[in-house]
């Protein structure tokens, strides 16, 4: 049997779909056309997502389809019912993939109460992600995601620790922790995310540990002293989603500008590069609230960021709101954050000297990689993936730093 494995939305997914790889007792293929069977691992973090999804399903209606992931709990029943899909299984299942390969019709949910209990031996990129936590127990008045992955849970620290030796004797030294909810690891096994870093730190052959995304409350004084340590990248991405706290409010976020601005600029203070996420376009988002909150925003020391512009999700708070914030106003608003932001980067590479770079990719006469804080380089010389090469003399330009 082929299989061909599709993967949809967050690095939660991609971790999964990596380790279903690696339990599959089947060929897998490069593409869609070589395929017996197409796995599909699904997002549903927005209704364009849904709507992606199945674009996708009904292109691919010839070959026999296994649905996991979110959509599963979302879509799964109707696209099964409609003869859209083979077999569904959910998160639950995922590690019981050779279960479901002699399967014609079959679907099964299953519940939340679980973790993995598998862990990657194989990973064929320069760089690992490494799931460390399932779940959520945040409420955000705007996310259907605690409805599909579940509340939150740890993985075992032996297992990931385990896992990272492994995948580090394969030649991986740089490794990526992510989880649904990543910052809330340890709060129900006695540990902390800032423990695991630091045990990680310990592991001869890891060159650099990143991290996914974070709340503004999981950063603690532990976290940021072992941004110091050389091995913790030198860049965190703290979810703010707004910068209103009216907004926050609506938006049902723990986070408040009181709080939040004073840590931000605790951190740039240590020279750290900071990266957020940002919505725009939320229904309550006035012109009162957004220019607020755009004075309020201007202040952050931010580096990097992700603007999303609102879209209902379906089954959550915020789709019960009247959406009176239009497309283009929203379209608008997201540009202005991205020019400070970009405006604000450039200026922060420009009083950095020497870097560590890792390098991923050759790519039109240039290696290309990035550095510890999360700034892309392109270096005109053919350097094998997965070096690391220190960089001092180098330009810096509007969107990247070039050595030619």
């Amino acid at each position: 049997m082929k299989v061909f494995f599709k993967t949809f939305g967050c690095r939660s997914n991609i971790y999964d779909t990596e380790l279903m790889k690696n339990l599959i007792d089947a060929e897998i293929v490069k593409n869609e056309n070589e395929a017996d069977v197409i796995v599909i691992n699904s997002c549903t973090v927005t209704n364009f997502a849904d709507r992606d999804l199945r674009q996708y399903i009904n292109k691919w209606q010839e070959k026999k389809i296994f649905l996991t992931g979110c959509a599963v709990y979302t879509q799964g029943e109707k696209l099964f019912k409609e003869n859209k899909v083979d077999v569904v299984f959910g998160h639950k299942y995922k590690e019981q993939i050779n279960n479901f390969l002699d399967k014609n019709r079959y679907i099964e949910l299953g519940d939340f109460n679980f973790i993995n209990q598998n862990r990657l031996n194989y990973y064929d990129k320069t760089k690992a992600f490494i799931k460390i936590q399932e779940g959520c127990d945040f409420e955000c008045a705007y996310c259907i995601i605690p409805t599909v992955r579940g509340h939150s849970r740890s993985m075992d620290e032996k297992l990931i620790l385990d896992e990272i030796k492994a995948l580090k004797d394969l030649g991986i030294s740089e490794f990526v922790l992510t989880g649904i909810n990543m910052g809330s690891f340890g709060k129900d096994t006695g540990t902390s995310l800032a423990e695991l870093i630091e045990n990680i730190s310990k592991i001869r052959g890891v060159k650099r540990i990143r991290l996914g995304s974070l709340e503004p409350s999981q950063i603690t004084d532990e976290l940021i002293e072992l941004t110091q340590n050389g091995i913790l990248e030198k860049h965190l991405h703290i979810a703010l989603q707004h910068t209103s706290d009216k907004m926050l409010r609506i938006m049902k976020r723990r986070n408040r500008v009181s709080n939040t601005l004073s840590l931000f600029e605790k951190l740039a203070d240590k020279g750290l590069a900071l990266g957020t996420d940002f919505i725009v376009g939320h229904p309550g988002e006035s012109e009162e609230i957004w220019e607020e909150g755009l004075e309020n925003f201007k202040k952050y020391p931010l580096t990097h960021i992700h603007v999303f512009r609102y879209s209902p999700r379906n089954g959550t708070i915020s789709a019960t709101m009247k959406q009176d914030v239009l497309g283009d106003i929203a379209k608008k608003r997201a540009k202005i954050l991205e020019e400070i932001v970009r405006k604000n980067n450039y200026n922060f590479r420009k009083r950095k000297k020497e870097l560590l770079v890792h390098i991923e990719e050759f790519k039109d006469g240039y290696s290309i990689g990035y550095d510890e804080y999360y700034n892309k380089m392109k270096i005109k010389k053919e350097i094998p993936k997965g070096e690391w090469v220190r960089v001092s003399d180098y330009q810096v330009k509007e969107d990247i730093n070039v050595k030619e």
